[in-house]
């Protein structure tokens, strides 16, 4: 076990590493961010903040000499970055793990050789991929293998013309071409998997997202126990696959009542962030816990909540930049609003969110509805 006063070390440093930083705070260890961002969020709070690209070895190894241990909250640091670091102190989750979840390619490929539900796609690495891939893929989605995250990247395509234009425009990258599936809802699970193989799974959330970026996440999932069991357990199956040690989501689709796995982040989760709030041990102390070989805390929910998210866009009343009408949600008892430090609010862009937990699920449900109306959210 690696105990407090400790310093552990974060690669990547925004909202999700600031979450980790007051987790690993509370539980009385020091914590160093590496992170290129002189605004990171992370990093404003940390004892110290290495402002640096992921590939400067000399930055590197002093992190490494001065952390006990290594993770990351961000799934696009490089995988040779995790595996130098590896050399010298325990890095968790692994480069193998992360480098097979940070590409699209890898990744579909995983669920395929190891017999867990996924959408039919192909690899492509050239035009001649599309022009030869199952005619039964289109309508598809063509999205590129690496960087793309909140509905960037991605493409749909009808048919193999659009195909081929939309791989144009993606400069000729890798991609991954999945066909299109026809969605019930979409559900994610959350879980951390400590060095012995232990699971603890969070319940399973229901997320509604907009233009591709997370809007509300519901917990718990209006969908079957059998669903949300079933989730659960495939998630741990993936964990296992990879050797994972950490926090990670998985989220998954639901289409036509059949479980499908959309992705996997190896870190903590956006539709996790209710667990803050409304469970015994939140996703970022178990990141904590698997890090540091500590005993994983319980998962369970003692409340049921409902996870919105605050992007950029609030800040602005056509082109006039303003503060959002805070006092508007503080105004509820059971909301719990979570802000950044972000140093500049654009649109798209999570600048925090809000949790309304309480013991009745859809009185929990009507009033974070009401919230998100109130502070200047449209649509339902």
């Amino acid at each position: 076990m690696i105990l407090p006063p400790a310093t552990l070390g974060m690669l990547g440093g925004g909202q999700l590493g600031r979450f980790f930083v007051t987790a690993a705070h509370e539980m009385g260890y020091q914590v160093w961010v590496l992170d290129p961002d002189k605004n990171s969020p992370a990093g404003q709070i940390a004892e110290r903040h290495f402002c640096v690209d992921y590939n400067d070895y000399a930055a590197l190894d002093e992190f490494a000499a001065g952390c006990a241990a290594i993770t990351t909250e961000f799934e696009n640091v490089p995988a040779d970055t995790l595996d130098y670091l590896a050399k010298f102190v325990p890095v968790r989750p692994s480069a193998a793990a992360v480098g097979i979840c940070q590409n699209r390619i890898a990744e579909k490929s995983f669920l395929r050789d190891n017999d867990l539900p996924h959408g039919p796609f192909a690899a492509i690495r050239s035009e001649d991929d599309i022009r030869h891939a199952d005619s039964t893929l289109f309508p598809a989605i063509l999205k590129v293998a690496r960087f793309g995250y909140d509905g960037k990247g991605q493409a749909t395509v009808n048919n193999r013309e659009e195909a081929l234009l939309a791989f144009g425009r993606f400069k000729g990258e890798a991609c991954v071409l999945e066909q299109r599936l026809t969605l019930d809802y979409e559900v994610s699970v959350v879980l951390a998997r400590d060095e012995q193989g232990r699971v603890a799974c969070f319940p399973t959330g229901e997320n509604q997202h907009t233009n591709g970026i997370l809007d509300v996440s519901i917990v718990p999932a209006r969908a079957s126990a059998c669903v949300r069991s079933d989730a659960e357990e495939v998630a741990a199956r993936i964990a296992e696959k990879l050797g994972y040690i950490g926090t990670m989501g998985v989220e998954f689709f639901i289409s036509r009542g059949q479980l499908i796995v959309n992705e996997m982040a190896p870190r903590p989760h956006n539709s996790g962030h209710y667990t803050v709030d409304a469970c015994i041990t939140n996703q970022f102390e178990q990141q904590v816990r698997a890090l540091c070989g500590l005993p994983l805390g319980e998962a369970r929910a003692h409340s049921a909540a409902v996870m919105v998210n605050l992007l950029g866009d609030l800040w602005y009343n056509g082109e006039h930049y303003r503060e959002p009408d805070w006092a508007s949600l503080h105004a509820m008892p059971n909301l719990k609003l979570h802000l950044y430090g972000k140093h500049h609010a654009r649109p798209g862009r999570k600048m925090g969110h809000f949790t309304v937990i309480g013991d009745n699920a859809e009185a929990v449900q009507k009033a974070a509805l009401a919230a998100r109306a109130a502070i200047g959210i449209k649509g339902e």
